[in-house]
């Protein structure tokens, strides 16, 4: 089974404490139903630097910056397609890049 990881951008962040928990129930429920298909479920991203060609840093992580991730195993990429469509992440409007890891 080949990897996939899935790139989380966009999206927007619980209001309250208790949109907060069911956010987190949400997250939960997803992660823990994937099984073994779930080789690390990753984490939100933070602060971020985007670094230039030339060698420049400028903050930010662009104009579409990275939110979050996670990494799953899948038979393809059509199989990860299918878990990435019961991600959390969309239910609070952001997307969801899926691409297949290659061995090195």
């Amino acid at each position: 089974m080949a990897k996939y990881l899935l790139t989380y951008k966009g999206g927007s962040m619980p209001e309250t404490e208790e949109e907060g928990a069911k956010v987190m129930a949400a997250w939960s429920g997803w992660l823990g139903g994937l099984g073994e298909s779930l080789v690390d479920g990753g984490a939100p991203v933070g602060q971020a630097r985007t670094i230039s060609a030339d060698g420049s840093v400028s903050d930010g992580g662009g104009a579409d910056p990275v939110t979050g991730y996670s990494l799953v195993s899948a038979g393809s990429l059509d199989d990860a397609i299918a878990i990435a469509k019961g991600c959390p992440h969309l239910d609070a409007g952001g997307s969801v890049i899926v691409g297949e890891t290659i061995e090195m």
